[in-house]
């Protein structure tokens, strides 16, 4: 099937924005040409991409199908595209995945070294959940990710390990009666549990480990933000569950790390990348700090 790679071009800047008008000013032409070029794909495809109706765009089954092989060969291209630019002009641009934690945590040590010994570099952080930075990774929006594992998400991704860590409870003075106990899961279970969502590997891990001991792990709160977990602990309203790379000296002069019978598992820090496609200068050089 002979398509113009334009029509491809155009369908994806309708589809990643939904919008007519946004893409037409994207892609410096009219309204009507998007337009046009929508309903000639469509054609040639024999497939409707977009229900249009006079307030919004959305995708119909298929052009969500065709977005999910659109996008990464769109990525691909502009990795391309910023690869010979760096040939030119140094190390170009580095692309990372991170959630908030680990990068407020852990790699704006790394980011600032990068900056230093490569200040005409651009850097891009994008915030998301360690589920979510494999897509983004997948798609090739970004060019390294740093997550938690295990991970089941990462599947193929090549993985490089950086650091080992630890979950641990910790509450407020509130729960002084459980101080210099060694609870059991299940007697921790009587108490009201913060954790983060379930759209996090964290909790997807503290549920299987629960699990593996036959109990039905129901948090008081979740919430997507170690730190607020961390807010909410200090003012009593449970015990949370924290990477014990969050916790600092000072959070402990209002915390205490409740401990239990059955330790947490370790798991660990690793940063990914796709080696399916070239790695570019950038990522290259900030991949040797590891």
């Amino acid at each position: 099937m002979d398509i113009n790679y334009e029509l491809y071009k155009v369908f994806y800047h309708v589809a990643t924005t939904l919008s007519f008008s946004e893409a037409a000013n994207k892609l410096f032409i009219s309204q009507s040409a998007v337009s046009q070029s929508i309903k000639a794909l469509e054609k040639k495809l024999n497939q409707k991409l977009f229900i249009r109706s006079t307030k919004k765009v959305r995708l119909t089954p298929e052009g969500e199908l065709l977005l999910r092989h659109v996008e990464p060969a769109m990525n691909l291209i502009h990795r391309g595209e910023i690869q010979l630019l760096e040939a030119s002009e140094g190390v170009g641009q580095l692309r990372i995945g991170a959630s908030d934690t680990i990068c407020r945590y852990f790699l704006v040590p790394y980011l600032e070294r990068f900056h230093k010994e490569f200040p005409g570099a651009h850097i891009k952080v994008t915030n998301a959940t360690s589920i979510h930075c494999v897509e983004l990774l997948e798609n090739g929006q970004v060019d390294l990710i740093v997550v938690n594992s295990p991970n089941p998400y990462l599947g193929n991704c090549e993985t490089k390990h950086i650091r080992s860590f630890q979950d641990v409870f910790v509450a407020n003075h509130s729960f002084d009666k459980l101080v210099g106990r060694c609870l059991s899961y299940k007697e921790l279970l009587e108490h009201p549990i913060l954790m983060l969502d379930k759209k996090s590997t964290t909790s997807e891990f503290l549920h299987n480990l629960f699990l593996q001991h036959q109990l039905d792990l129901v948090p008081e709160i979740e919430l997507s933000s170690n730190d607020l977990l961390i807010d909410l602990a200090k003012i009593g309203l449970g015990i949370a569950c924290i990477p014990d790379y969050c916790i600092t000296g000072k959070d402990l002069e209002k915390l205490f790390i409740v401990e239990t019978k059955e330790k947490l598992p370790v798991r660990e820090l690793v940063i990914a990348y796709n080696d399916r496609v070239p790695i570019t200068k950038a990522a290259t050089e900030f991949l040797k700090y590891f």
